[in-house]
């Protein structure tokens, strides 16, 4: 059990005791103790009775015998002590276990993680990579609890852009046919301008991406010619971020068109249909606009072509009939926060999303440039992402530094709010960063280096070989958060307090030099175990371990 998951445990069943009823107590790290509770003086105002008074009942009250001491102090706060002899103990347990005391979960799950989904013919930019280090880092830690992860890249592969870059091709302005997609982002860029300023054009186009749904066999070679320079490119830059993701797990929009008049019959048969100004739309109940007017989910446009609905929604059958998903976690910036909760209300009304299935939409936030805008280039246009991974290779010692700088500097940040791209502080091999990390790590494999021996069995002595053993015993309760929450900042952020809490006992305690062996067989235990928690936590991450920096 997890240390202050016992520890809770122990002090809510005294709380329970003494205030008739069940009790939260909170337990928190403290700088006065190992831990500390002030569930006493909320309870003073309900109980009528002085908040010290009741700590010190509670701490009568609790059986944590050979494992923590327990204190009354200030107004009524509880300090809890762990026990030395407890601490030894758990930590030479978790050294002893190849997953450092983390056991995989009693009930695995197969979760369907939907990350990633750049747009074929275009460059990815800056804002994919929220979607691909963030998804990647979940799909890693479900993983590595023992879930059953599909990935799946649900690439805009389908639609308009697709009627225009095809009938652009058509016009014989230029040929598809090998160009990097350098080129095709150059080509997309006109065939957009030809679309918003062309009347005939955007007619035409907007038939071609009926014609390609329809399975017309020049529209669908122009396509696929596309998608497979596309495909090409995307493996390109996932190699060069680290992230897991392969052609096996590419998914488009075009993979459920053969679904889609299926889709439409049944939510038809189903009265979830009703047409718009000539669009088929669903209008789930709890939704309207600023108007206060229904929300429409349009499912069929006008013209007959399908839109990002109709494909999500065949998407989420396909996952729940055919995948036998149990959760499915759709990793897309916020701003589609509502689409994503209008489909799946879609979905849940049309019997295709039952509630033993999960569905959540894990939403993140934008990045920022130092004026505190969108991320933009010098021309004002989207960053493009090889670029800023050349960009950072070109900045620092090493890719594998570079590259984890960048990915550690989202990933250490709560998805959900915006962060500013800052190089400098990303960089940094102080403070919260990747190189800081990797720094801590490299420190560690050079002590065994000079040391010419392994880890010995630790016994925990000195308040600093105290305070890296409480951080060490944090690695479970940090892994379980991230993945309960799907926020790799918490893991990050876990990952920070333990370096920084090594760098502490590296300064405190010597290791080589220590006065006795038994010491610096110990130190050398402290030390190694760091080490695999610091190469196990980061890989969580994807974020590079080098043993030499």
């Amino acid at each position: 059990m997890i240390l202050e998951d016992l520890l809770h445990d122990r002090l809510a069943s005294a709380f329970a005791t003494v205030a008739g009823r069940d009790v939260d107590p909170a337990v928190r790290a403290s700088p006065h103790a190992d831990f500390q509770s002030g569930a006493a003086l909320a309870l003073a105002g309900e109980l009528k009775r002085p908040p010290r008074e009741i700590a010190a009942e509670v701490a009568a009250e609790t059986d944590l015998d050979g494992i923590a001491a327990v204190a009354v102090s200030g107004p009524g706060f509880l300090n809890l002590t762990v026990d030395g002899a407890f601490l030894t103990g758990a930590l030479r347990a978790a050294a002893a276990d190849e997953r450092l005391g983390v056991a995989p979960v009693a009930g695995p799950e197969r979760i369907v993680l939907d990350y990633s989904g750049p747009n074929a013919a275009k460059e990815m930019h800056v804002g994919h990579l929220r979607s691909t280090v963030i998804g990647d880092a979940l799909a890693r830690t479900y993983d590595w609890l023992g879930h059953e992860v599909i990935r799946v890249n649900h690439l805009g592969d389908w639609g308009t852009p697709f009627g225009m870059l095809i009938e652009h091709l058509l016009d014989g302005e230029r040929s598809g046919d090998g160009h990097s997609i350098g080129d095709l982002t150059g080509f997309y860029q006109a065939a957009r301008a030809k679309f918003d300023g062309d009347d005939g054009f955007r007619t035409r186009a907007r038939l071609r991406v009926v014609a390609l749904q329809s399975g017309d066999p020049v529209s669908r070679e122009l396509w696929r010619t596309l998608v497979g320079q596309s495909e090409r490119y995307f493996l390109d830059v996932y190699r060069r971020l680290g992230v897991t993701l392969g052609p096996e797990h590419f998914a488009g929009e075009s993979r459920y068109q053969d679904d889609l008049a299926g889709v439409v019959a049944d939510l038809t048969a189903r009265g979830l249909l009703v047409e718009s100004d000539g669009a088929l739309c669903a209008f789930p109940a709890g939704f309207t606009g600023r108007d206060g007017a229904a929300l429409p989910l349009i499912v069929r446009k006008a013209d007959g072509g399908f839109g990002y609905a109709a494909t999500d929604l065949a998407a989420i059958r396909h996952r729940v009939r055919d995948l036998a998903a149990d959760r499915m976690l759709y990793v897309v910036g916020s701003p589609q926060r509502t689409h994503f909760a209008m489909v799946f209300a879609v979905a849940r009304a049309a019997g295709w999303l039952p509630e033993t299935v999960h569905a959540e939409h894990i939403g993140f936030g934008s990045i920022l440039g130092a004026d505190g805008r969108m991320l933009k280039s010098r021309a004002g246009d989207a960053v493009k992402l090889a670029d800023l991974l050349h960009q950072a290779e070109s900045r620092a010692t090493a890719p594998e530094i570079a590259i984890s700088a960048i990915k550690y500097a989202d990933l250490s940040s709560d998805r959900r709010g915006d962060y500013v791209f800052d190089w400098d502080r990303m960089l940094a091999i102080t403070g919260n960063t990747g190189p800081y990390l990797q720094m801590a790590y490299a420190r560690v494999c050079a002590i065994f280096r000079k040391a010419g021996r392994g880890p010995g069995a630790v016994t925990v002595a000195a308040p600093a070989e105290r305070a890296l053993a409480l951080a060490l015993l944090g690695f479970e309760p940090a892994v379980r958060a991230a993945a309960g929450h799907a926020e790799p900042h918490r893991l990050a952020g876990y990952l920070h307090g333990l370096a920084a809490a090594f760098s502490v006992f590296y300064e405190r305690c010597p290791v080589l030099r220590a006065g006795d062996d038994a010491t610096r067989a110990s130190r050398l235990g402290l030390a190694g175990l760091t080490a695999r928690t610091l190469h196990t936590g980061m890989f969580l991450l994807g974020i590079e371990a080098p043993d030499q920096i």
